[in-house]
C-alpha cells in the first residue's frame, strides 16, 4: 500500500520481502568452545560408543557415576526385585509342601504362617533385612527352606554391600571437596624481577589442608604439523614457579603461581592484541592433592581463554598481619590493579631490553612529577608576617 501511494519505492518492498526476516543479517564471530570449564568440568561429548559392554565390565564405577535420581532409582528397585523373587520361591515351597490348605492339619509346614503370597511376601523382608516379627519361622521340616534361607541371606548381604558402598562414594567423591579450591577468575600477565609472567591465584576456603598438594598448567590450542596433520587439541605442558621449587604447593593461605615467559614458553610470541575471544588459546591450570581428613585424592580444574588474561595488571595483596596472626580477606580474591607492562611480547622484549629500560625511567618519572605538582599547588597552612620579624 505504501509502494502505491508512492511513499516507499516498490524496488525496496520487493528486497525486503524476498529477506528471510528469521535469518540474521549480521553474524558475529563465535566464541571459542572451552575444552574445561570454569568449574573443572570437561567440554567433551562422547558419541557413537559402540562397545557399551565395556561399561558393564565395572559395574561398581558404573554405578558410583551415576546421577543420583538414576542412582537411587537402582538401589529402591534391587532391594524390591529380591524381596519379590524369595517371595515367589517361599510361596512355591509352601505351594508344594501343601501348606497354603485353609485346614490345619497335624503335618508341620515349612514356614509357619504361610497362607498367601502377601504373608510370603512379609518373610521374605523379614528374613532379609532380620526384623523378626515372631509370628513366621523356618522349620525342620523342609531342608530346601533351610538353603533357601541361607541364600537370601548372602544375597542381602551382597546387596547391602554394594549398594551402601555405592551411595557412600557418591557422597564422598573427590570432587565434593575441590568446590572449596578456588581460582582467580582472570589470569594477568605482568613483569616480575625484569621478565614477564603469567600469572593466577589459587586458594583454599578451608581450614583442613591439602596434603601433597602440587600444580600444572598446560595451554591447549590448534596446531598444524610440517605434514599437514592438523591437532585440533595439541596440549603443551608449561613450567610454572611458585617459590618452593617444582610443582609442589604448601597451600595454607592464597598463593600467587606464575610462569616465566621464556624462550622455552608457549607464551613466547603473546601479544597484549592477540587477548580477545577470537584467540585459539586456553591455558588449563590442575590442582590435585590428598584431602587432610579423608584421605581422598582430589582434583581442581579451570581454564583461562586469551580474553580472560590481562595484560599489565597484578594481584592486589590480601593477606595481612593483624593481631598475631595472618588474616586473609577473600574479597579480594581476585582484584587487579594496572601496573606499568611493555606492550610487546616476550620475545621482542628479549631482542630490545631497551624496552624495559624505558618503561623503568618512565615509571620512575611519573610518581615525581605528580608530587611536585601538588606541592606547587598546595597552599601554605601558615604565613609569617612583618610584625613577627621586628
Amino acid at each position: 500500500m505504501l509502494s502505491r501511494k508512492g511513499i516507499i519505492p516498490e524496488e525496496y518492498v520487493l528486497t525486503r520481502l524476498a529477506e528471510d526476516p528469521a535469518e540474521p543479517r549480521y553474524r558475529a564471530r563465535e566464541r571459542r568452545a572451552r575444552f574445561v570449564s570454569k568449574k573443572g568440568n570437561c567440554n567433551v561429548a562422547h558419541k557413537n560408543i559402540r562397545e557399551q559392554g565395556r561399561f558393564l565390565q565395572d559395574v561398581f564405577t558404573t554405578l558410583v557415576d551415576l546421577k543420583w535420581p538414576h542412582t537411587l532409582l537402582i538401589f529402591t528397585m534391587s532391594f524390591l526385585c529380591s524381596w519379590l523373587l524369595f517371595a515367589m520361591v517361599w510361596w512355591l515351597i509352601a505351594f508344594a509342601h501343601g501348606d497354603l490348605a485353609t485346614d490345619e492339619g497335624t503335618s508341620v509346614p515349612c514356614v509357619t504362617s504361610i497362607h498367601s503370597f502377601s504373608s510370603a511376601f512379609l518373610f521374605s523382608i523379614e528374613v532379609q533385612v532380620t526384623i523378626g516379627f515372631g509370628g513366621r519361622m523356618v522349620t525342620e521340616e523342609c531342608p530346601l527352606a533351610i538353603l533357601i534361607l541361607i541364600v537370601q541371606n548372602i544375597v542381602g548381604l551382597m546387596i547391602n554391600a554394594i549398594m551402601l558402598g555405592c551411595i557412600f562414594m557418591k557422597t564422598a567423591q573427590a570432587h565434593r571437596r575441590a568446590e572449596t579450591l578456588i581460582f582467580s577468575k582472570h589470569a594477568v600477565i605482568t613483569l616480575r624481577h625484569g621478565r614477564l609472567c603469567f600469572m593466577l591465584r589459587v586458594g583454599d576456603l578451608r581450614k583442613s589442608m591439602i596434603i601433597s598438594a602440587t600444580i600444572h598448567m598446560q595451554v591447549v590450542r590448534k596446531t598444524t604439523s610440517p605434514e599437514g596433520e592438523v591437532v585440533p587439541l595439541h596440549q603443551v605442558d608449561i613450567p610454572m614457579e611458585n617459590g618452593m621449587g617444582g610443582n609442589s604447593i604448601f597451600l595454607v593461605a592464597p598463593l600467587i603461581i606464575y610462569h616465566v615467559i621464556d624462550s622455552n614458553s608457549p607464551l613466547y610470541d603473546l601479544a597484549p592484541s592477540d587477548l580477545h575471544h577470537h584467540q585459539d588459546l586456553e591455558i588449563i591450570v590442575i590442582l590435585e592433592g590428598v584431602v587432610e581428613t579423608t584421605g581422598i585424592t582430589t582434583q581442581a580444574r579451570t581454564s583461562y581463554l586469551a580474553d580472560e588474561i590481562l595484560w599489565g595488571q597484578r594481584f592486589v595483596p590480601i593477606v595481612a598481619e593483624e593481631d598475631g596472626r595472618y588474616s586473609v580477606d577473600y574479597s579480594k580474591f581476585g582484584n587487579t590493579i594496572k601496573v606499568p607492562t611493555p606492550l610487546c611480547t616476550a620475545r621482542q622484549l628479549d631482542e630490545d631490553p631497551s624496552l624495559l629500560d624505558a618503561l623503568t625511567l618512565a615509571s620512575s618519572r611519573g610518581p615525581l612529577r605528580k608530587r611536585s605538582v601538588a606541592v606547587a599547588k598546595a597552599k601554605p597552612k601558615f604565613s609569617i608576617s612583618p610584625d613577627s620579624l621586628s
